[in-house]
């Protein structure tokens, strides 16, 4: 008679002993929020993947709470998402320190600065908004980079292709077109 013993907790171990450790099982915490600030800032996997040029599935794994990521990685996201690395990270019960809140609120406010002046098309506001924009630099040399908030159906550019551009078509949508 054999009998097979597994390492790995199963779902139906949860807050039994770890063999290994003999400490109790936990699933693992959250480590990060990448999905959460994607979806927050209005950007698709399709388009992360583009930008950090890897595949979506890729990117699919690496949201996952749970996925154990580098700091370059990190850094790249934040750099994709243009989000502050704190937008990142998962909060833990103490708050952030008040330096760190105080450039995220000032981050979040030059987004909304740069997202009027990118859509407004009065002068005056127009005006307004560069004014408080320079400002904002002032206290906060690094909000210079700042973009807008994103636009729900932002345009492309001429030299990116829509995704029917990569559709492969197949012979049989052309059988019954023949004239």
């Amino acid at each position: 008679m054999s009998i097979a013993i597994s390492l790995v907790p199963s779902v139906c171990d949860v807050g039994a002993a770890d063999p290994v450790v003999g400490k109790p099982f936990s699933p693992p915490r959250p480590l990060h929020r990448l999905r959460a600030a994607r979806r927050s800032e209005g950007i698709s996997r399709r388009t992360v993947a583009r930008r950090l040029g890897i595949s979506a599935g890729k990117v699919h794994e690496q949201e996952q709470e749970s996925a154990d990521l580098t700091l370059s990685t990190l850094y790249a996201w934040q750099e994709v998402l243009n989000v502050p690395i704190s937008e990142l990270l998962v909060e833990t019960e103490e708050s952030l320190s008040a330096p760190v809140m105080r450039r995220a609120q000032l981050l979040r406010v030059m987004k909304t600065v740069q997202t009027i002046l990118e859509r407004s098309r009065q002068v005056s506001i127009r005006r307004l908004a560069q004014t408080l924009a320079d400002q904002l630099a002032e206290i906060m040399p690094e909000l210079k980079q700042v973009g807008p908030w994103p636009a729900v159906g932002k345009r492309r550019t001429s030299r990116e292709l829509g995704q029917a551009a990569y559709r492969r078509l197949c012979a049989d949508m052309f059988a019954g077109s023949e004239d």
